[in-house]
């Protein structure tokens, strides 16, 4: 009797076996081939975390508005100076050219080389130090006394700088009295800078173009028309 119903417990354990192997099977499913090995359900799947492919969008410039007095054949180059570098804005820029002019005429006249440090090149520095220099190192007795017209004269964007000149007319007093000058100072930055400071880069008189604003150099030989 007793080793009948060791075979009846056997049957009856293999059938509850049978039973819940079916169970399982018909909740989890079967292997179909597809399935990701272990372990693969903690690495990021591709398609979840790759982000949507976007073409990259370029800003659009605004349109630029040209300052009054400005010729509107320097419409494409300050165009090409505002796609190099967003924050130029002409007319800020010129206001900001117009403080310049009378910090930088100062600073010289006042023979004050620190105060151009920030405000000119090197190359400009080397030349109003040459010029301090010359005259003894004095100081001038001139005076900005009106600045009647500040206008865009030219543009260019060479490599990664932009590049803008300023046409100034200006009344200056001085020893001998007072005097008209016609300047042109070209100022330049390196384009998309954080900084928003130009540098004098270069000066010109308008009636005499091949060396530097006789009033700037204080040199009365060769009078401002």
């Amino acid at each position: 009797m007793s080793d009948g119903s060791g075979w009846v417990e056997i049957v009856l354990l293999a059938l509850l076996a049978a039973f819940i192997g079916l169970r399982l099977v018909s909740v989890l499913g079967k292997r179909t081939g597809q399935e990701r090995p272990i372990g693969d359900s903690f690495r990021p799947s591709a398609e979840l975390t790759a982000p949507p492919r976007r073409e990259t969008e370029r800003a659009v410039r605004g349109q630029i508005m040209l300052p009054p007095g400005t010729d509107r054949s320097l419409l494409p180059a300050l165009e090409a100076v505002a796609d190099a570098d967003p924050g130029f804005a002409p007319d800020q820029f010129l206001a900001g050219a117009r403080n310049a002019y009378g910090m930088i005429l100062e600073a010289f006249w006042a023979g004050d080389l620190s105060a151009l440090n920030s405000l000119v090149s090197d190359e400009v520095h080397g030349n109003l130090s040459a010029a301090i220099e010359a005259r003894g190192g004095t100081s001038l007795n001139n005076r900005l006394v009106s600045v009647s017209a500040v206008n865009l004269h030219d543009a260019n964007v060479v490599s990664q700088m932009v590049e803008v000149t300023v046409r100034f007319v200006a009344r200056i007093a001085a020893a001998e009295g007072e005097t008209e000058t016609r300047d042109l100072w070209s100022f330049s930055r390196l384009a998309g800078n954080l900084d928003p400071a130009w540098v004098l880069i270069a000066t010109d008189n308008e009636d005499d173009s091949d060396q530097m604003p006789p009033d700037l150099l204080g040199d009365d030989s060769t009078p401002s028309a």
